[in-house]
């Protein structure tokens, strides 16, 4: 029977925390009497973890896979979407401070027509200054810029439509910004306040150097949400501002040399117009690069610029 909901799990150097976290996701999904699978992807550790995993999939609907090294936990959850089967895919860490209790709770959210539906770990459990702080501000940058207002991105227990999450293209470290890509694409997001539990065995495989890459990788979801289509509004928007402020120098320093007798050689702000403007131009042939290169991309591929994301009638 083709499969409800399926659970991904991105494992990495998580034995210890396993076998007690599977009894609970299964005994979770169990009660929601509803078709079911869970995937467990091995992100390369070297614990064990995978051998534990094996010993699960002796019951049905369990299934393992295991990553030639370890990837990051972004190239874990897209190995695990792309085996997924279900209707709706519902990711968890594999530490157990992730309550598969709340999956119903994720489920009944959703049922509204809600495409994704993200966990918010408002009593989250771990260290303040090093894990909750930073991630307080990586939110409200990420909130701000991508314009889809969340109070936890980094949270991975989260509900998504699956043939809406198949569509995106996940590499690098993108899985943090997922709410963002599909609010972009149209997708209904929402926000529900889960349970978070203190780690009982293993250690953190986090750092506050995180939250320097979320910075790096927000350029670049923006650039893809906002002007993927369409580089040359950025560009060329950044190029006509040089060359408005290009000018503006260059009418002041000519104003000082006929008004004020000040001669050109001796007014700096010229030498910064003129680099303006050829920074601006620069600009100018960036975007309309980028605008052949966009083209040539969805003409070679045939893949459209829109997501349709729903039909009526035949065909």
């Amino acid at each position: 029977m083709t499969p409800v909901i399926s659970a991904v799990i991105p494992v990495f150097d998580e034995k210890e925390n396993l076998r007690s976290f599977k009894d609970e996701l299964s005994a979770a999904l169990a009660a929601m009497k509803l078709p079911h699978e869970i995937i467990w992807v091995d992100d390369g550790s070297s614990d064990g973890s995978f051998s534990e995993l094996v010993k699960f999939t002796a019951e049905p609907g369990q299934r393992a896979l295991r990553l030639s090294k370890n990837y990051g936990q972004t190239a874990a959850l897209a190995a695990g979407i792309a085996a997924a089967r279900g209707e709706w895919i519902v990711t968890l860490d594999a530490d157990g401070q992730n309550d598969p209790a709340d999956i119903p709770r994720l489920f009944a959210a959703a049922a509204g027509g809600t495409d994704v539906v993200s966990g918010w770990r408002r009593h989250r459990r771990d260290a303040f200054f090093s894990r909750i702080l930073p991630s307080r501000a990586a939110n409200s940058l990420i909130s701000a810029v991508t314009g889809v207002r969340l109070h936890d991105f980094g949270c991975t227990l989260k509900l998504y439509r699956a043939s809406l999450l198949k569509a995106v293209d996940l590499y690098g470290e993108m899985h943090r910004f997922l709410p963002a890509i599909l609010g972009y694409a149209g997708a209904s997001v929402a926000e529900l306040e889960v349970n978070h539990r203190p780690r009982t065995a293993g250690k953190s495989k986090y750092g506050i150097a995180r939250t320097f890459k979320v910075v790096l990788d927000l350029l670049t979801v923006k650039f893809m949400g906002d002007f993927i289509t369409k580089p040359i509004y950025l560009f060329g928007g950044l190029s006509l501002a040089l060359l408005a402020a290009s000018a503006l120098m260059a009418v002041y320093t000519l104003y000082n040399k006929f008004f004020n007798g000040v001669f050109v050689k001796d007014q700096p702000l010229f030498l910064v117009a003129i680099f303006l403007s050829l920074v601006a131009v620069q600009f100018g042939f960036m975007g309309l690069m980028a605008e052949i290169l966009i083209r040539t991309y969805h003409s070679a591929n045939r893949k459209p610029p829109y997501t349709v994301a729903e039909k009526a009638g035949e065909e």
